[in-house]
């Protein structure tokens, strides 16, 4: 009777260690809920029957099915569960269909193939970690097995990508694009797939020689100017390297806090504001709640201000699945749903 009694008081304790913990999480605030809903709904909305989605124009359609398929994972749906199942389902089928037999996913007359690569290898990891289907679990091993050996190939001798291979594109290297491979590289290692260090060690010098001495990532290895957006990426891409606090990135972090936090400097008016802040968001929440708070707080008003009646986002040149894709990601970071986003 004495030990039941004991392990009562045991699970009193627990249970009240527990609750405030709980009470403390962040409460969402209902106007950014209802903004999240009406994104999703429309992005639900406008996937096409084949399960892609697409740029203006019909462009970059594997890039914009990726980026999609992450929003709508952010919400907690899976390809089995949740009220977003079919549509990422379907996403991943067609995804899976555009793997080529070189390991590249997307296809050779997208002239930014690289992108849609990269995205596509994160989306696809963070499914392949819950996705409970044999058959498709197989499918996503082998595409994304295959995917991390076309990344290895199409980097360049200094260690980053292009718009293209290296091949394709005559060595030619350009940070955004490497940013994107690094993640969907790390996001296929932290799911289990194989991916040699020298790829991602090589990343991290080849960001590592873009950096001015100011903190800004240049646009190339061989110059170009620091651009906000890249440096903010770089960050992202250095954190899930594990690298936090090394000089280099300290140094980049300071340069993000003058050119890209809302509302400082010229940080409306640079060019990617959408790129830059779906990396500079996952900057900030792996810094912690304090951090965290402050920009979610600061972005989440000036995202939410500007959403049209559709539900979706209508700045800039890509199209509204872009920036609805990207808004709705950031506005949902703090779900903790998806690996490669948690802290």
């Amino acid at each position: 009777m004495s030990t039941l009694i004991l392990r009562g008081m045991v699970l009193l304790v627990v249970a009240a260690i527990c609750v405030p913990c709980h009470a403390e999480k962040r409460k969402k605030d209902p106007q950014i809920v209802v903004a999240v809903n009406r994104a999703l709904d429309y992005l639900a909305r406008v996937q096409h029957r084949q399960g892609y989605w697409e740029a203006d124009g019909g462009q970059y359609r594997v890039a914009m099915t990726a980026l999609a398929g992450n929003a709508l994972l952010c919400e907690g749906s899976t390809t089995t569960q949740g009220k977003y199942a079919e549509n990422i389902r379907n996403a991943v089928d067609y995804l899976i269909e555009m793997s080529q037999p070189n390991g590249l996913i997307g296809y050779k007359n997208d002239y930014h193939y690289t992108y849609g690569h990269g995205f596509s290898m994160l989306f696809l990891s963070q499914v392949f970690g819950e996705e409970g289907d044999a058959e498709r679990r197989d499918d996503l091993k082998r595409v994304l097995t295959n995917a991390v050996i076309f990344s290895a190939e199409a980097q360049t001798s200094r260690g980053g990508w292009g718009y293209v291979s290296a091949k394709d594109g005559n060595g030619f290297d350009e940070g955004s694009t490497c940013i994107t491979q690094v993640q969907g590289l790390r996001a296929c290692r932290n799911s289990g797939i194989s991916v040699p260090t020298e790829i991602i060690d090589k990343a991290k010098k080849y960001i590592e020689d873009c950096t001015t001495s100011e903190g800004g990532v240049q646009y190339s290895i061989r110059g170009g100017g620091s651009r906000p957006a890249i440096t903010a990426a770089a960050c992202a891409a250095m954190f899930n390297a594990g690298e936090y606090d090394s000089k280099q990135v300290k140094l980049m972090l300071e340069f993000c806090e003058k050119n890209v936090w809302p509302g400082r400097s010229n940080s409306s008016y640079f060019g990617h504001w959408h790129y830059a802040h779906y990396y500079y968001a996952q900057v900030m929440y792996r810094l912690g709640d304090e951090k965290w708070n402050k920009y979610f707080d600061e972005i989440s008003k000036d995202i939410i201000r500007k959403q049209s009646a559709s539900g979706s986002w209508k700045e800039g040149h890509i199209g509204p699945v872009y920036t609805t894709a990207i808004n709705s990601t950031i506005l949902q970071l703090d779900n903790g749903f998806l690996p490669i986003y948690q802290r």
